[in-house]
């Protein structure tokens, strides 16, 4: 007897000596219903086949591949196109799957059918390896004959590969298109920067940085050019001065010879080249070229005042013709108009230098503000050229990804097994069946003992007779057994006769 559904092990083993029969009966149909059901449903087959992703035959230091998404969410990508519904139906219409349902069950129930017949099952990389990369996936194809399955699969695998192969040609070639734009704008973008770098250039010729030494060598040279011509510019006025006195006298003494006097002309000449000595000697030493062409004059003037023969006197003076200017008034004449082409030229060439002097003095000061506009527009360019170069350098990566891409040397999908062709039928799995028939049987066959457990009123053992009665067991009388061999009743601990 079951009391508040406490059950003991006695209580077990009363109920599986006396009904053991009711588990075999229940366990048994139960299992051969699970069979008889595998007989019965309709047969579903499996194909499968195994595709691997194939690495780039070129290493990717040589050439790095434009697709670096992860190969798990480009197959999940992937998936979801191929089992959309533009890219099932006309699978469905080809193969003619699930003729009976066409007409009364509705287009996306097939589309759905179908699909959840279709499995993709990633592989996991080898255990103990660094790579953690996809090598593969499984496609797997249920359909209700083999050969069916078997086509579908197929099918499927040649679009997984079409997939791959066209995306990953499209993307290398969307890529090549934008970086050839881009690799466009940015050349214009360097040719304006070099034009103005280039103008800026012309426009400031001789105030570069580059040119400063230079500027600042030409200064001290020009600076010493100055200094010279105006020396000689003093040296020529003081020449022209002392012409411009000789001249005057020479001519003095002619005009006055002309109208019948006779002074002593040498004489007033050779006593202004000694003043004009004595002037020299005062400012420059005996080796100067001014000191020593003067003394040269007085040289020769002496010389020639010796040569001369001495006028005589006569008693009467006759009227004489003009006499044409002399050859010292025409010599100190021409002295004089070369002395002031001289000043003329020393004065020119002072002022171009001055002229030139200021120009260099106006780069050298404005070199300073050139030099930061030239390090902008250099900083403004660089950063352009740098940029052109990287972009240059990822569309020629590009391209040469692209044309591995076309020859089909990039990262690809190569079937390992081709879709299986199955021998037996993957749906429905007798030992599966059989074993759910038994496990459900055995569930069952406790819960009737359970039952005829619960509803077992008979008292068996003293609790039992406490729990009903609420009494306390005064006497109890053991079982007996009859003995066959000596044809007596034993009992518990002794032998009754």
């Amino acid at each position: 007897m079951v009391r508040n559904n406490d059950i003991t092990l006695s209580d077990v083993k009363r109920i599986l000596r006396g009904y053991w029969w009711v588990a075999l009966i229940t366990t048994t149909i139960c299992a051969g219903a699970g069979i008889a059901l595998a007989q019965l449903l309709p047969k579903r087959y499996t194909s499968e086949t195994v595709i691997l992703v194939e690495q780039p035959t070129v290493p990717t230091e040589y050439v790095k591949p434009i697709i670096t998404e992860d190969l798990n969410r480009r197959l999940a990508s992937m998936q979801e196109q191929i089992l959309s519904r533009t890219r099932l139906q006309p699978i469905i219409e080809k193969f003619s799957l699930y003729p009976k349902d066409q007409d009364g069950v509705y287009t996306d129930e097939v589309i759905a059918r179908l699909r959840a017949a279709v499995k993709i099952t990633p592989m996991e990389p080898m255990a103990g390896t660094d790579n953690r990369q996809l090598p593969g996936f499984e496609v797997a194809v249920e359909s209700r004959s083999p050969e069916l399955a078997q086509e579908v699969c197929s099918e499927i695998m040649s679009m997984f590969l079409e997939q791959n192969t066209q995306e990953r040609e499209q993307q290398a070639s969307r890529t090549t298109s934008f970086l050839t734009k881009q690799l466009d704008e940015a050349k214009t973008k360097l040719d304006e920067q070099d034009a103005r770098l280039a103008q800026f250039k012309r426009q400031y010729l001789g105030s570069l940085p580059e040119e400063e030494q230079t500027n600042l060598s030409l200064l001290t040279g020009l600076n010493s050019q100055l200094e010279a011509n105006t020396q000689a510019l003093s040296r020529a006025h003081q020449d022209l001065a002392f012409n411009e006195s000789l001249l005057s006298q020479q001519e003095t003494n002619w005009r006055a010879a002309q109208t019948g006097q006779n002074p002593e002309t040498a004489d007033l000449q050779l006593n202004a080249l000694r003043d004009q000595l004595a002037n020299l000697l005062s400012h420059y030493t005996p080796k100067h070229p001014d000191v020593v062409k003067v003394q040269n004059q007085i040289a020769e003037l002496e010389k020639r005042r010796a040569a001369e023969p001495q006028p005589e006197s006569t008693e009467e003076t006759l009227p004489q013709r003009p006499a044409p200017t002399s050859p010292q008034v025409q010599q100190l004449r021409a002295k004089v108009r070369q002395d002031q082409i001289m000043i003329a030229d020393f004065t020119k060439h002072q002022t171009l230098i001055e002229a030139q002097i200021h120009a260099l003095q106006d780069r050298v000061q404005a070199s300073p503000v050139v030099e930061q506009q030239l390090k902008e527009l250099t900083r403004s360019y660089q950063s352009a050229l740098d940029f052109y170069n990287e972009l240059l350098k990822k569309r020629q990566n590009s391209a040469m990804a692209a044309d591995l891409e076309h020859q089909q040397e990039s990262e690809q999908f190569r079937v390992l097994d081709p879709p299986s062709l199955p021998d037996k039928a993957s749906f429905p799995n007798k030992p599966l069946f059989a074993g759910g028939g038994l496990a459900a049987g055995l569930g069952l066959s406790l819960g009737l003992l359970y039952l005829i457990a619960f509803s077992d009123t008979s008292l068996h053992t003293e609790r039992d007779v406490e729990k009903c009665l609420k009494l306390p067991v005064m006497v109890s009388i053991p079982t007996l057994e009859m003995d066959e061999a000596s044809n007596s009743y034993k009992g518990p601990g002794r032998l009754v006769a």
